[in-house]
């Protein structure tokens, strides 16, 4: 069996080749990301589990240069937007972002969001962990130093009030 190759088994989905991550919660503000596989190293598919509490800081709106993302929606409402679509997603349902697609969620809601989060490639846990000793160093935040972060991952931020222009849900 190859590197990275799923096997299906009494209805789970094992994925072999890939490092698993899932007791290791990554926190960037009241943001979690729980990685479930990171496939950064082999080039392949990664998964992880993003919780958002009501209100809560996110990513600035931005593209992936490198990889295209899935997310599906565990709990919740998670308000996602695609370009110029926006849509509130609940449990079950999912909304896709092209290579290149300005993107951006929130979650604006009273209630926790929780949703799984495909990557193709995958971009890795590792970004995260960069993305939160930036944003966890305490007092504002370092616009230099993140936008330095997600141009080395590919990210490419969006243009101040271009597509899905918000910061805070």
């Amino acid at each position: 069996m190859d590197d990275g190759q799923a096997v299906y088994t009494s209805g789970f989905i094992v994925i072999q080749g890939r490092k698993t991550m899932s007791s290791n919660v990554i926190k960037i503000g009241q943001l979690s990301i729980n990685y479930i596989a990171d496939g950064s190293g082999t080039g392949s598919l990664g998964l992880f589990e993003l919780t958002v509490p009501p209100g809560s800081n996110v990513p600035p709106p931005h593209s992936h240069s490198n990889n295209e993302e899935c997310v599906y929606v565990l709990e919740g409402v998670l308000r996602y937007t695609v370009g110029s679509e926006t849509r509130d997603l609940s449990v079950g349902q999912s909304m896709s972002t092209p290579k290149g697609v300005v993107h951006a969620f929130s979650n604006p809601f009273p209630e926790t969001a929780r949703a799984l989060i495909v990557n193709s490639p995958d971009i890795g846990a590792q970004y995260f962990k960069d993305v939160a000793t930036v944003l966890n160093a305490g007092g504002a935040p370092d616009k230099g130093a993140l936008i330095a972060v997600m141009s080395r991952y590919g990210l490419v931020p969006a243009a101040p009030g271009g597509p899905a222009a918000f910061s805070r849900g």
